[in-house]
């Protein structure tokens, strides 16, 4: 088997996954519920905040335990195919998310399932990287996966715009009905992402299953349920004598939600106060997507050769940028400075700070993956890429849980926002403890 079909297969898992990220978190479902399904945008926030908080709750008690009994097996493929199947269910069922419907329980229920079948597949993704490259090719590898997994989401977003979202008129970007006679009163070409999001998926894993295998290491176990539980406590516990490790994982928690908290509520913020319509935020997705695509690829190269937390501070530095600018923008106004509510003042603000957070998130991502196989041995990698997982998802649901409670209480969505700076600079500042052993 050729190395290049198996390094191009293992990377279209990320070109399969990014639809969940761009089209249902960020730009085309989350910016929906809120403006047609919830009752209003404050409500809408706070359910999507309840569903992000039960998925990362899950994701954080579960993955690693996931992960030490993969890494007794050396069985990654298995597990993915598995965490599929709830995948494609439940994006295929957020049709179903009908406007102004009056329960939502099982629409909320699907986009929780959805996101931890996804967050656990990722745990196995990410720990077969070592056995496909070179230690010193492991920053590129990351990069270009993570950059052809924003393409695919910058492809997606752009088919989804020019055939299936409505406008106000109801007519999509090409001035057409949306295809296939779908209801534009009914926004079923908005509704339609689910399936799309699905279809998407299994169509584009298909190489993966078939051309990447699996690691080969020395010693393989059977399965051992008990012994599993028991090498994950003891990894936990043996923490406190790799304090660089540690440390590495507490910051990766606070930086990481920082960042994602900033995707998952930042089309919802622009849908609320912005009054963004889903096709301006899909606009603004594409403009994201691309220079995320561009940031992915650049920041391969940089993390290989500067290192991965080189590259991780720089893009920091772009994502408090993104934050304070969103942070003070309304409609009207952006930290005082009045905006004529009528004009494309504030749109254009915010389309600035989504090619900054686009172009800064991609590399952020790839060389945190990287930076840890460099930091962990390999024996135990998917059990500590399962503790990545959990640290990461440890904050995740707290701060959903965080922007709910704060959106509540101010009856502000921008308030809302506030737990995002504190957990960036919490972050930011843990990451210069953690000292690099090995050699990139």
């Amino acid at each position: 088997m050729g190395e290049k079909i198996k390094i191009y297969s293992w990377m279209l898992f990320d070109w399969a996954c990014q639809p969940i990220h761009t089209l249902i978190a960020t730009f085309i479902f989350g910016p929906y519920f809120v403006s047609a399904v919830a009752s209003n945008p404050v409500e809408g926030q706070a359910l999507i905040g309840t569903a992000v908080t039960a998925s990362g709750v899950i994701v954080a008690v579960f993955s690693p335990i996931l992960g030490a009994m993969a890494d007794q097996t050396q069985k990654r493929k298995p597990w993915i195919m598995f965490f599929s199947m709830f995948f494609l269910i439940a994006t295929f069922s957020l049709w179903f998310a009908e406007p102004n419907m009056e329960n939502t329980f099982w629409i909320l229920l699907a986009y929780t399932i959805g996101f931890v079948a996804v967050d656990f597949s990722t745990v196995f993704n990410n720990s077969m990287m070592p056995s496909l490259v070179k230690p010193s090719n492991l920053g590129k590898l990351s990069g270009s996966g993570w950059g052809l997994g924003y393409l695919g989401g910058l492809v997606s977003l752009i088919i989804m715009l020019l055939l299936f979202v409505e406008q106000d008129n109801g007519l999509t970007l090409l001035g057409n009905n949306p295809i296939f006679g779908l209801d534009p009163e009914q926004r079923e070409g908005t509704r339609i992402v689910g399936p799309l999001t699905a279809i998407w998926y299994l169509v584009f894993i298909i190489p993966f299953f078939i051309f990447v295998p699996e690691a080969k290491l020395a010693t393989v176990s059977k399965l051992d349920v008990m012994k599993a539980l028991k090498d994950l406590l003891s990894n936990i516990i043996n923490l406190k004598n790799d304090r660089n490790l540690g440390w590495y994982l507490v910051s990766s928690m606070f930086y990481r939600d920082a960042m994602n908290a900033i995707f998952f509520f930042g089309g919802i913020y622009a849908a609320g106060v912005l009054e963004m319509s889903t096709v301006q935020l899909g606009l603004f997705g594409i403009l994201a997507a691309s220079t995320g695509t561009i940031g992915a690829y650049l920041g391969g190269i940089w993390d290989s050769k500067f290192g991965s937390k080189f590259c991780i501070n720089i893009m920091l530095a772009g994502l408090l940028v993104v934050i304070i600018i969103i942070f003070g923008l309304t409609r009207s106004s952006f930290y005082g400075i009045q905006l004529d509510p009528n004009s494309n003042s504030a749109d254009i603000i915010f389309y600035i700070a989504g090619g900054i957070l686009g172009f800064v998130s991609g590399p952020i991502q790839s060389a945190s993956r990287t930076l840890l196989v460099f930091l962990v041995d390999e024996k135990r990698l998917t059990e500590s890429f399962g503790l990545y997982a959990l640290v990461g998802r440890a904050t995740a649901f707290l701060a959903p849980m965080l922007i709910t409670w704060f959106t509540l209480a101010s009856g502000s969505q921008q308030i809302g926002l506030i737990p995002i700076i504190i957990l960036l600079f919490i972050g930011w500042a843990l990451l210069a403890l953690v000292k690099i052993k090995k050699t990139i």
